[in-house]
């Protein structure tokens, strides 16, 4: 059996989130269809980090066993060909093997980053509803950058967390909260060792209130700190939110595509 790696892109505005559901309209599900189509055989797969409905990936990072013999190029492309515009598979790659280790696209990752493009103009945008999220008012990027440090280090991110979140454990560690401003347009980037359910959107929420000047940089320490979800800022719009990049050791060989906000920004 060998160990096939995949890297996915997808515009998860039509989907119910990644994960397989029973109205099977879901990227996993479209994923799985597309490879049993071309494989002609069941494959069950899967992934680094599960997406909630209409967030986007720019390299989710799946991964499959099977006996099949095909060209990577043919995994591509074979399986592109079944896969609706939405979704495409950018790469693939056979794993290697290593003594007393096996590749795993969840537990073998070390890192993830996302992105969440935001739209700061008085007036909504049509060619951005999905891809971007949208604020209104006004916001100032440097109390934003102030208030995004006191999430770096190893916390418990209780207050940024669903009231659904399975993880076992609330404790992350943040590497870095990186804010730009282009124009009308802000992008956060953060890279954690992972991320609970909910949390981009519940930091983001919570950044633009101080952004808008509703709360003091400070505020979003004394949140972290009470670990009191209803302290924070409600859950933000999901359609700026990107999975980014996953990190894994190098001697996986997987070819990271080198990852934008947008592929257009």
């Amino acid at each position: 059996m060998k160990r096939i790696a995949l890297g996915v892109q997808y515009d998860g505005t039509a989907f119910n989130g990644y994960q397989k559901q029973p109205d099977r309209n879901t990227v996993q599900d479209r994923l799985e269809i597309a490879l049993e189509k071309f494989a002609r055989v069941e494959l069950g797969t899967t992934c680094a980090g599960r997406t909630d409905t209409g967030v986007h990936a720019l390299e989710q990072v799946v991964h499959f066993d099977t006996d099949l013999s095909r060209g990577m190029q043919s995994w591509v492309r074979g399986v592109n060909a079944f896969l609706p515009d939405a979704i495409a598979v950018r790469w693939a790659t056979e794993v290697p093997e290593h003594p007393g280790q096996e590749f795993h696209a969840r537990f073998a990752a070390f890192a993830r980053t996302y992105h969440y493009v935001l739209y700061n103009n008085p007036i909504r945008s049509p060619l951005l509803v999905g891809r971007a999220g949208w604020v209104f008012r006004p916001l100032d990027v440097d109390l934003m950058r102030a208030a995004a440090q006191f999430l770096v280090g190893t916390h418990d991110f209780s207050a940024f967390r669903s009231s659904q979140c399975q993880a076992k454990s609330p404790v992350k560690q943040m590497h870095a909260v990186n804010i730009e401003r282009h124009g009308e347009v802000i992008v956060f980037t953060l890279r954690a060792s992972a991320f609970l359910h909910h949390m981009v959107r519940n930091l983001i929420g919570s950044l633009i209130y101080v952004g808008q000047g509703r709360h003091t940089p400070a505020w979003m320490k004394d949140v972290l700190e009470g670990r009191d979800r209803n302290d924070a800022a409600p859950t933000f719009m999901p359609d700026g939110l990107y999975l980014a990049k996953i990190d894994y050791d190098p001697k996986w060989g997987l070819p990271h595509e080198a990852a934008r906000p947008l592929p257009w920004f």
